[in-house]
């Protein structure tokens, strides 16, 4: 279950869910669990978010933004009407930027208070990687769609009647963007009993990637670390393996065959995973907002390599709580760090692990939402 709906429903309130189910991130509905059902009300509506060639070339010759008309959707629509005819909300909160054509649909047939979940400034995400692009071609399209995307984020913005973002990064864009709506920073939060470390790795000296790779930026940084930082690492430590896991691998890393990195693709249980190997690499070049499987790796206590983008949003002290590089050289210098200083090592994992427990508790987490809804409703 979501942490935050299991908060809120843990604290006694009423929630309903309407969840998109894409052929991105495909849910089968008889796998969810009947308590959650229970507690949520939850129903799902496809959307096809396959890019459509046609549909992007015309796209072109509009001002909108292709990014989230891909979300825009009849049975959404309809199925929403459908639920808010027959029930009554407070709040009805619209998780990330690409919810937003449905607010409209919304406030015609309701009067609830309206809240963004902003994930990520998301048209910062798409600026990062047009600037790392090199082919021409592809690179004015990006710009483009960029622009379109970041005039629409900024035009929707004050459209909602609060926004609560994950970092405070984020919520100070939005205020510098002339934000005149509440905003509040709610970082994500984790159920920390959960979450057992076991200090003590079954492959302590190994490096490991976590991430689904349908996201561009976790593609991205990937081959950039593959590239550019893997090379050195492994030449001065031969015996040193690299795992990656997480879902929809492409083909170009199916195929991969590098000395010492090992495809694991979609795991069945990621903290047993990432409990069994030893070193988090969290190689970003672009994104907002927050990562959640950094949150989880710390929160099981494992050293983390970052680059600064990465660890965006978490209120870490460098070289206390995580190991930030930003260049081959500097991830390169911090593996070995963790090679030949295990006790240093350890203590990083281990202050990781504190910090998640003061700042990500969702307990904490879900009396901060609650106050914030309460003062949006009263405003």
């Amino acid at each position: 279950m979501n942490v935050n709906i299991k908060g809120l429903t843990e604290a006694g309130h009423k929630v309903k869910v309407v969840a998109l189910n894409t052929n991105k991130y495909f849910v089968n509905p008889d796998e969810i669990p009947e308590k959650y059902k229970k507690e949520t009300g939850i129903e799902f509506v496809y959307v096809d978010l396959s890019i459509k060639p046609l549909d992007a070339f015309f796209n072109l010759f509009s001002d909108k933004s292709y990014h989230v008309e891909r979300f825009v959707s009849d049975d959404v629509n309809k199925k929403l009407i459908q639920i808010l005819k027959e029930n009554r909300f407070d709040i009805v909160q619209l998780e990330m930027l690409y919810m937003a054509p449905y607010l409209e649909t919304i406030r015609r047939h309701s009067d609830a208070k309206i809240i963004l979940r902003a994930h990520n400034i998301e048209y910062l995400i798409w600026e990062r990687i047009t600037s790392v692009t090199k082919n021409p071609l592809k690179k004015q399209y990006l710009v483009t769609l960029t622009r379109k995307l970041r005039n629409y984020e900024l035009s929707v913005m004050d459209k909602f009647d609060g926004i609560a973002t994950i970092t405070a990064k984020d919520a100070e864009f939005f205020r510098k963007a002339g934000c005149r709506i509440p905003l509040t920073d709610i970082p994500f939060g984790i159920d920390i009993n959960n979450y057992k470390p076991e200090y003590t790795a079954k492959d302590e000296v190994s490096l490991f990637h976590l991430g689904s790779m349908n996201w561009m930026p976790n593609e991205e940084g990937v081959r950039w670390f593959l590239d550019n930082a893997w090379p050195e690492i492994h030449k001065a430590n031969p015996n040193l393996k690299f795992y990656l896991a997480g879902r929809m691998m492409p083909g170009w890393l199916i195929n991969l065959k590098i000395n010492n990195v090992e495809v694991v693709g979609e795991v069945d249980d990621a903290t047993k995973f990432i409990n069994e190997k030893g070193i988090m690499i969290v190689p970003l070049l672009s994104g907002s907002g927050i990562r959640i499987k950094i949150i989880e790796g710390m929160a099981l206590g494992k050293t983390i390599i970052s680059t600064t983008i990465g660890a965006e949003g978490i209120n870490y002290k460098k070289g206390r709580d995580i190991l930030i590089a930003d260049t081959p050289e500097e991830f390169h210098k911090a593996v070995s760090q963790c090679i030949n200083d295990k006790d240093y090592c350890s203590s990083i994992g281990r202050n990781a692990r504190k910090l998640i427990e003061n700042d990500h508790n969702i307990k904490k987490i879900i009396d901060k939402l609650i106050r914030f809804y309460n003062k949006v409703i009263e405003k």
